[in-house]
């Protein structure tokens, strides 16, 4: 039998959708949670990646250092970590739109900042071309990309 992935991300993410509608008619109120990813959250993560238009090809197969946030069971944002060195490079910060300024991206950087201080990493980078004005409220300092050290 085959199977059309991409159709069938689009089922979970339209049920997800549906799911979430309901439980905001019955007006149930939101659980979000800040964890490590869950390995099976991987197809939604890459679907809510590919939403943004946000890089997917080149995500790691070992999501260790990755966080999501989840609002009763189903993704809703997420950031990763990667090490090179004693430097990280903050990656793939997403949050859905319709959860947008309810502080969940800081929740997820700052988690991904814990684990950056405990795995004794100097510096965290990021390259953005979208949120270039949210970091800097946040304690990050722009520098040039010839500043960064090559990943």
């Amino acid at each position: 039998m085959r199977i059309n992935r991409q159709r069938m991300i689009g089922i979970v993410v339209s049920l997800e959708a549906v799911v979430v509608s309901i439980l905001n008619l019955l007006n149930m109120p939101n659980q979000i949670d800040i964890s490590p990813i869950n390995p099976k959250f991987r197809p939604a993560l890459i679907s809510l990646l590919q939403s943004e238009s946000l890089p997917t090809e080149d995500l790691p197969m070992d999501l260790s250092n990755f966080f999501m946030a989840t609002d009763n069971g189903f993704i809703v944002g997420a950031v990763g970590l990667e090490i090179y060195g004693r430097t990280g490079l903050l990656r793939s910060l997403i949050v859905k739109p319709e959860y947008r300024k309810s502080k969940i991206a800081r929740s997820l950087i700052s988690e991904l900042e814990r684990r950056a201080k405990n795995l004794g990493l100097n510096t965290v980078y990021l390259l953005t071309e979208t949120a270039q004005g949210y970091f800097p409220k946040i304690g990050y300092e722009a520098v040039s990309r010839e500043d960064a050290p090559d990943s």
